[in-house]
């Protein structure tokens, strides 16, 4: 079990957010209300080096609208077919959406849409990997880990339709 440092971001504009990472990357960013929010795993540690120190700063500037890209390093740690479809999601550009579809389609599996929904779902590292940019064909926003008022703020926000800080 790998030992990760957390800290819990809890003014964050879209509510509570949880981070972990170590000097590799960042493991987790999820939401601390919604569907699935995540527990803090047992052989984390409070981040008192400031390893966290570097995505709270990206974070505050993607809420201020002045960070299209990120550049923490990520730490994937899904099955192989997870993998695929995490690091195809850090390809949607900026204020752009695709369809499951679209998605099953990039991995070269155009049959897998409800297995790529379901990787889509287990993302660990939301916002970064941005599976909120992922919608139904017909343009509906669908599920979303930190509920759809969320992915709907993410989504105007990266529109510029809106400003979260």
């Amino acid at each position: 079990m790998t030992t990760l440092c957390y800290a819990e971001i809890g003014d964050s504009p879209v509510g509570p957010l949880l981070v972990a990472g170590n000097r590799d990357g960042l493991h987790v960013l999820a939401f601390g209300v919604g569907s699935r929010p995540r527990a803090i795993g047992q052989a984390w540690v409070a981040d008192t080096t400031g390893v966290l120190t570097g995505v709270r700063r990206e974070l505050d500037e993607y809420f201020a609208g002045r960070r299209t890209a990120f550049t923490t390093p990520l730490v994937f740690a899904g099955t192989p077919f997870q993998n695929q479809v995490w690091q195809q999601l850090c390809k949607i550009p900026y204020g752009e959406t695709i369809s499951y579809l679209e998605l099953a389609r990039r991995i070269e599996n155009p049959k897998a849409v409800r297995a790529v929904g379901m990787a889509n779902g287990a993302n660990p590292i939301a916002i970064i990997v941005p599976c909120h940019r992922v919608i139904g064909s017909n343009g509906s926003l669908t599920g979303f880990g930190g509920g759809i008022p969320t992915k709907r703020a993410l989504l105007e926000l990266e529109r510029g339709q809106r400003t979260l800080l």
